[in-house]
């Protein structure tokens, strides 16, 4: 499922990363990996927080719908 409509507080694995190089790249530099663990706090309009290693992260809509989780 895309993490825009992932459950929130639940730890969950990233499955499937489909974006172009350049942001997969930068993504991967901030942490969110393919077998990574992310965990949703809020979405609002498309729009999702989440933390990855500790970190909290926003991404947009765009983004947000591009990572698939399980």
């Amino acid at each position: 499922m895309p993490i825009v409509i992932a459950p929130t507080d639940v730890e969950l694995t990233i499955i499937k990363i489909m974006v172009d190089d350049k942001t997969k790249k930068h993504l991967e530099s901030l942490g969110i990996v393919t077998n990574g663990k992310i965990t949703v706090i809020s979405t609002h309009g498309g729009n999702v927080i989440c933390v990855v290693k500790g970190v909290r992260l926003g991404l947009n809509s765009d983004v947000a719908k591009k990572i698939l989780v399980a």
